[in-house]
């Protein structure tokens, strides 16, 4: 079985064992593909996947792969946006970006801050209410939202009732 995916112009691939290089315009992604049953080899301007396997195990892998290459390649041309608000009903809650952390402080009144990591290479801004991820490898900012989205997680506590929290608003690779 094999499959393809071409590269697009300027955008440069390779390959070292198993870890792939992407870089474009923006910068620079290195992802870890490995699989035991699938070959990945960089031909001209395409990736070719393969596998000795004909099984729908392997097929779902080189999709995975594939999809994965794909929104690396949208990541390092476009770049990757995350947009996130911060929502509070009676306790005004700040955000505050300390490093590679984001502080929450005030969370439903608590005293001890929230605290959620972030990615290398992820570009954060706050502006009151309002936080703007940015970066250029797709996954860092993703898991990167979801950490500071996690960190203001409610819990034990009626959540039709407490709508408190930091949410992703919109996700953008324009």
């Amino acid at each position: 079985m094999e499959d393809t995916i071409e590269i697009p112009k300027g955008i440069t691939v390779k390959m070292e064992k198993d870890t792939i290089s992407v870089a474009g315009k923006l910068g620079e992604v290195k992802r870890k593909l490995s699989d035991p049953f699938v070959d990945i080899s960089i031909n001209d301007d395409k990736i070719l996947f393969s596998s000795e396997l004909n099984t729908r195990k392997q097929k779902r892998i080189i999709q995975t792969f594939k999809s994965e290459i794909k929104s690396i390649f949208k990541g390092v041309i476009h770049g990757v946006t995350y947009k996130m608000k911060v929502i509070f009903v009676h306790f005004p809650a700040t955000v505050k970006v300390e490093g590679q952390k984001v502080r929450v402080d005030n969370f439903l009144g608590e005293r001890s801050p929230r605290y959620a990591n972030v990615f290398p290479g992820v570009d954060i801004k706050v502006n009151k209410q309002d936080i703007e991820l940015k970066g250029v490898d797709p996954y860092a900012v993703s898991q990167s939202a979801a950490n500071i989205e996690q960190a203001c997680k409610i819990t034990k506590r009626d959540r039709r009732v407490f709508q408190d929290g930091v949410y992703i608003t919109s996700k953008d690779s324009e």
